[in-house]
């Protein structure tokens, strides 16, 4: 007998649809499989995304080294000029080398009239002297910081009255030196100046400098009270 078109078992029943049957074990660890995988893949991407957006902010706005028309903010500027720490030219000014001690002898000195050296250990009083004076106590005063200024005895007496009113008052021992080969030489320890004239604009330059200057062993040291040398004036 036919079968009937509304029977499950008829001819025209419908033929179920293989997606309707229950997975099998084996398919759900494969499809826990595939979405554990696809997770990983998201999570992957997501962090290479966000390494590459830190990366544009932070980045700089040229590469090193680049070149830029524009000066730079962080390029050291020129270096600063050293102070100058030398004191003044004097034309014609000698130097030497001399180191100073005490000896109770006479000296044979390399300069005339002498420069520093070994010297007595009695300075010579500051002052105005009318005839030469001892060259070891002389010494012994310009390690004091004191200048010596020696003339030409053959020097005329208005000359010696000029230079006596180009020096300072204080600090300065004024006396003849016979063989002096200058008509005036200024001396202070280590420093010497030869002049032909009273009136040179040099004297003042020279005092300025060197009177308790930096070549002295003992600047500002007393100058009176010692030796009153004969021919001691004022």
């Amino acid at each position: 007998m036919p079968g009937d078109a509304g029977s499950p078992s008829g001819e025209g029943a419908p033929v179920p649809d293989a997606t309707d049957a229950p997975p099998t074990p084996r398919e759900r660890k494969r499809l826990a499989r595939n979405r554990r995988f696809g997770l990983a893949l998201g999570v992957v991407g997501a962090v290479a995304v966000s390494a590459l957006l830190v990366s544009s902010v932070l980045a700089p706005a040229s590469a090193p080294g680049a070149s830029s028309s524009g000066p730079s903010a962080s390029a050291p500027g020129p270096a600063p000029a050293p102070a100058a720490t030398e004191a003044p030219l004097i034309a014609g000014l000698e130097t030497f080398g001399n180191e100073p001690s005490h000896v109770t002898t006479s000296v044979a000195y390399p300069q005339a009239p002498p420069a520093g050296g070994p010297h007595s250990p009695v300075w010579l009083d500051c002052g105005v002297y009318d005839r030469a004076v001892p060259n070891e106590n002389a010494v012994h005063s310009l390690e004091h910081g004191a200048v010596w200024a020696t003339y030409d005895p053959a020097l005329a007496p208005a000359d010696i009255a000029a230079l006596r009113a180009a020096l300072p008052g204080d600090h300065v021992v004024l006396s003849p030196y016979p063989g002096l080969g200058s008509p005036i030489v200024l001396t202070a320890w280590n420093v010497q100046l030869r002049l032909d004239s009273a009136a040179d604009p040099r004297i003042p330059a020279f005092t300025a400098a060197y009177l308790n200057g930096p070549t002295a062993p003992e600047p500002g040291e007393s100058c009176s009270g010692a030796l009153d040398a004969p021919g001691k004036v004022d």
